[in-house]
């Protein structure tokens, strides 16, 4: 029975609406993950979205554009390097993400070739989870390095490719006139541990995972800093070669690249039989966390270079490859129980305490929540067998509840009415989606006000870890910041693993703490919307803390860089009584009140020729102060967010100003993210 002209009609549009969405989706996430190194979903979602534009497209036909997502590779890069044109383009992959799918494509490969040749054999290689690199050599020289881009055109990153130790800068002898190699930037699982412990013990953010650190360590504007990041290639394909053996196979040419010095890697396989295959592709699921790097699937080639170009492209990808992608690891468990942080700002956090399960390639104990709303959302409860999975391989992260095994009377979980803490009451501001305890002598409050005190940008006081200043709260020896200048050593020293040699050190650190000029101090009071940049604004500007006792909200907003919002906190905060008497007992302490002395030196202009568009509202630091910071280092701060924005600095209720930096792809940073990027001037790997 055919079917009503008008419904099928109505059908189309609906269709058409659809993949409309979908290429919307699928362009912002192409360039969140190519050009920025900043994927926001893990790569099975993205995966599924293509998926689906590609079935629609297949059954409306009428819907295909040449510029469709399904039809291109990658996306471009972003204006920080000079551009490369590939004499010879870089394909992307079609995926199979199962074995049917795998099967399917192989038997499509044999139709084409049309039973004229024998069965081919097939060449199968890891798939490395990285960044695809072009590398191009000259007499054996290594003249230039380019990222794949969007396929026709990559950036120069040449400079940063000749720090990887096993990138050759001379081949072995044998070389051709010309050869143009590609393969993968990656971070291997040890050096990616060692640059976190390295990034901990400084004090600095850590990194989320390899993939993303290699990417934004190879793009990086000095390639001294990429030289530390300790960044690994192989080799996995050959672009323009001229000159050079008369090679018949795709592993012969990894054997060849070899020989001339090139790091292979040595799990590419060879098979006659297409079960053979799917064998080996399932032996990989089963080991790839036995690995030092990190890999998201298998590819599977026709291994004879001759019937590679009997089958040719389509425009995105070659015929005779594909993409196994590895399914996303998923474990199921029990959640055990769901509790609630509170971290130094106040803020309530649910996390799942879980039965501890294996899942990518690490043991998870527990998970983030986030907040009460996504609790709710998900509907987990404790007691409930529950799916864990590592979102991006890396975040520990609760789906959702298997609920053919919950019980009809299991309660839902509700969000506590008291601090776990101290037990007062918890506050939900209307419109929010965070919970605050508002008890300021929280112990928990209390041990995060003092950590944040003796940070490397407050007081800089070595030895107060989260560790020691938990026990000295515990113990009764610190209640607040001034605390800190009366510690009874002689108790610390009777404490278990304090010896001589460590009192005496933390003694000195707490001494010269009391010098820290008054800019430091100011930041580390957690004054609200105060952080290093407005503290030190402040401190210069009235020199000494008496002045700015004195000072009316009128005399504060005149401090260039500092708006009503910011004026009003830090006089409001001032004239609080408990304040007040803290700031007398750091005097009493004999702590530095004056500010630093102002050198000729100006600020480094790290942020020179970029622009920041700012948004929300950043916990500690005030729209009009991160504007200053950004202008003070040599960037501009225009109020609307353009293709010319570099990246969006956002906070809470960011608004429309995300939904736009979102729709053009443009970095969205966090105040972490932020405080980096004024530090150093990267934007963050």
């Amino acid at each position: 029975m055919s079917g009503d002209p008008e419904s099928e009609q109505a059908a189309t549009g609906v269709a058409a609406e659809r993949a409309e969405r979908l290429r919307t989706l699928i362009r912002h996430h192409d360039e969140r993950y190519h050009a920025l190194d900043d994927p926001e979903i893990p790569d099975a979602e993205f995966d599924a979205l293509v998926v689906e534009l590609r079935e629609l497209e297949a059954e409306h036909p009428g819907l295909a554009t040449p510029d469709s997502p399904t039809q291109r590779v990658g996306a471009r890069g972003q204006a920080t390097f000079a551009e490369v044109r590939h004499r010879v383009r870089m394909f992307s992959l079609d995926n199979a993400f199962d074995l049917d799918e795998l099967t399917a494509w192989s038997e499509k490969v044999l139709r084409r070739l049309d039973g004229e040749t024998p069965p081919p054999t097939w060449a199968c290689e890891l798939k490395f989870d990285g960044l695809a690199v072009s590398l191009r050599y000259e007499d054996g020289r290594l003249v230039q390095a380019a990222t794949r881009g969007d396929g026709r055109v990559g950036e120069d990153v040449t400079a940063n490719v000749r720090t990887i130790d096993d990138v050759p800068g001379r081949l072995a002898a044998g070389a051709p006139p010309v050869l143009e190699v590609r393969g993968e930037v990656y971070l291997g699982l040890a050096a990616f541990a060692s640059l976190n412990a390295a990034q901990e013990a400084a004090g600095d953010k850590t990194y989320v995972n390899p993939r993303n650190t290699a990417a934004g360590s190879l793009r990086q504007k000095d390639s001294a800093v990429t030289a530390t990041r300790g960044l690994s290639f192989w080799a996995y394909q050959v672009g323009e070669v001229v000159g050079g053996p008369d090679l018949g196979s795709h592993l012969d040419t990894l054997g060849w690249l070899g020989d001339l010095g090139l790091p292979v890697n040595d799990r590419s396989r060879r098979f006659d039989d297409f079960a053979a295959v799917l064998d080996h592709v399932q032996a990989v699921e089963a080991v790839r966390h036995d690995l030092d790097y990190e890999i998201d699937g298998v590819v599977v080639k026709v291994d004879d270079l001759g019937l590679q170009g009997e089958l040719g492209f389509t425009a995105r990808a070659p015929r005779w490859a594909v993409a196994y992608k590895l399914p996303p690891e998923e474990r199921t468990t029990t959640l055990l129980d769901i509790e609630v942080s509170i971290g130094p700002g106040g803020q309530a956090t649910p996390f799942a305490r879980l039965e501890p399960v294996f899942v990518g390639g690490s043991t998870v104990a527990a998970a983030t929540l986030h907040n009460a709303d996504q609790v709710a959302a998900k509907d987990v409860r404790p007691g409930d067998t529950v799916v864990v999975r590592k979102a991006g391989d890396v975040i520990p992260e609760v789906l959702r509840p298997v609920l053919a095994d919950r019980p009809d009377d299991r309660p839902p979980w509700t969000f506590p009415t008291e601090c776990p803490e101290c037990g007062t009451a918890l506050v939900r501001g209307e419109g929010e989606a965070a919970t605050f305890c508002p008890n300021h002598a929280c112990p928990r409050q209390v041990r995060g006000r003092i950590e944040h005190f003796a940070s490397r940008g407050a007081m800089d006081i070595e030895g107060f870890g989260e560790q020691r200043v938990d026990l000295f709260v515990t113990e009764g020896l610190l209640g607040d910041v001034a605390d800190v200048f009366s510690l009874d050593f002689d108790r610390i020293a009777a404490f278990e693993g304090f010896g001589e040699v460590s009192v005496a050190n933390l003694r000195a650190a707490v001494d010269e703490a009391r010098a820290q000029p008054l800019g430091r101090l100011l930041f580390g009071l957690r004054i609200p919307h105060v952080g290093v940049t407005v503290a030190e604004l402040v401190a210069v500007s009235f020199g000494h803390l008496d002045r700015l006792l004195d000072a009316t909200v009128e005399d504060l907003e005149a401090v260039e860089g500092l708006g009503p919002i910011i004026a009003t906190s830090v006089h409001g905060w001032l004239r609080e009584e408990r304040n007040r008497d803290l700031l007398e007992r750091l005097r009493a302490a004999g702590v530095n009140l004056e500010a630093a002395e102002t050198g000729t030196d100006e600020v480094p202009q790290v942020l020179d020729g970029m622009a920041f568009v700012v948004t929300g509202t950043l916990d500690g630091m005030g729209r009009d102060e991160a504007k200053a910071a950004i202008t003070a280092r040599g960037g501009k701060s225009p109020g609307s967010v353009s293709n010319k924005t570099t990246a969006l600095v956002a906070g809470e209720n960011a608004g429309s100003k995300l939904t736009k930096a979102e729709e053009l792809g443009i970095p969205v940073l966090d105040l972490k993210a932020f405080e980096h990027l004024l530090a150093t001037g990267e934007l963050p790997a």
